[in-house]
């Protein structure tokens, strides 16, 4: 199989895999016609579904495993044990040139782990970045990062920007984005000395993106920004928090429209209209987080998710790749002429 348009496939990542891999990646080709899969897994499982799915089945090659690594599985673990997993094999084959992209829906830490052993990162890039995009009252915000990094310094947090605005490029379709980083307050002398050094970074220089300045996470939903830059542990606090405030407000309808018998007929009124509202803040059409700053496309899926969503986190790999993301951050790299050697030493500790 030529390596041009290939996905592998972690066919035994997430609660619902093989299923929800195959039956994902058989709805992505009605998208995405031109592409092909490397599907890693045990074949048993996965060979009497592709005979239910034959417009997949003839462009698939599948590579058999019957490894996996395990939700509750350590990265370290899995790092020491798991070179004949799905994941591991799914990943190396892009390192090999054998996929562009992976796709896994299985254990987070351990396909960070095992993503940065294999594939590293392009010269110049600190260290990865966790990128997802969700619904806001513009259109669509991405924010990184989201929890590979704990603590960042100003040089990170400014990669993390020209990676997330080439990301916003690629995925969200958005030539100019605009760039905020996450804070306190928008005054020049709210935040740690780290914020306000990346601020003065970005104000600065010459990027691929407009510099908005700083945004506070009430700013977020409104869409201020196109693009929301944060250390990984604010990042993964504001996203946790913005998932359970919408899973609240959800609570809160269900209770409001079965609290009495005019409720339920407001209900059945509105049903069209909050049909629509439902399909709006879906989450699986915002499924796909992305590993950034490695060499190698590495999309997260949700691991719960379902066919639906997994197709879409398919989806986010492949506009990735057909945007050319990875050339756009090796130019980045150069025109910055980022320290390769800061890079390098950061990145080993």
């Amino acid at each position: 199989m030529a390596s041009k348009g290939v996905i592998a496939l972690d066919a035994m990542g997430g609660d619902n895999a093989p299923s929800s891999v195959l039956h994902g990646a058989n709805t992505a080709t009605e998208r995405f016609p031109d592409l092909h899969w490397l599907v890693v897994g045990d074949e048993t499982q996965i060979r009497p579904l592709l005979s239910t799915l034959p417009r997949l089945a003839d462009r698939v090659e599948v590579l058999h495993t019957e490894s996996r690594v395990a939700n509750s599985e350590r990265p370290s673990v899995a790092l020491r044990s798991g070179r004949q997993s799905s994941m591991w094999l799914a990943i190396q084959a892009v390192q090999e040139g054998r996929a562009q992209a992976v796709v896994s829906g299985g254990n987070t830490g351990a396909l960070m782990a095992i993503s940065r052993f294999i594939l590293r990162s392009p010269p110049g890039i600190v260290r990865p970045a966790i990128i997802s995009f969700f619904p806001t009252a513009r259109g669509e915000t991405a924010m990184l990062d989201l929890g590979a990094n704990i603590d960042c310094d100003a040089e990170q947090l400014v990669q993390f920007a020209v990676m997330g605005a080439l990301f916003a490029r690629s995925v969200l379709g958005l030539p100019h984005p605009t760039v905020g980083l996450l804070n306190v307050g928008v005054e020049d002398m709210k935040g740690n000395d780290e914020i306000r050094a990346a601020a003065q970074r970005l104000r600065q220089g010459e990027y691929p993106f407009h510099f908005h300045g700083f945004v506070e996470a009430n700013e977020i939903g409104r869409g201020a920004v196109d693009v929301v830059v944060s250390d990984g542990f604010t990042g993964n606090v504001a996203l946790k928090m913005a998932e359970g405030t919408s899973e609240l407000y959800s609570h809160f309808l269900r209770e409001a429209f079965n609290a009495s018998w005019m409720a339920k007929i407001g209900y059945l009124l509105a049903k069209r209209t909050l049909t629509q509202l439902r399909s709006r803040v879906d989450p699986r059409r915002y499924n796909g987080a992305v590993f950034a700053g490695l060499n190698g496309v590495v999309v997260k899926s949700h691991g719960s998710t379902d066919a639906f969503g997994f197709s879409n986190a398919i989806g986010v790999a492949a506009d990735m790749l057909q945007h050319g993301f990875m050339e756009d951050i090796r130019k980045e790299c150069e025109r910055l002429h980022w320290d390769t050697s800061t890079a390098a030493q950061a990145a080993s500790a």
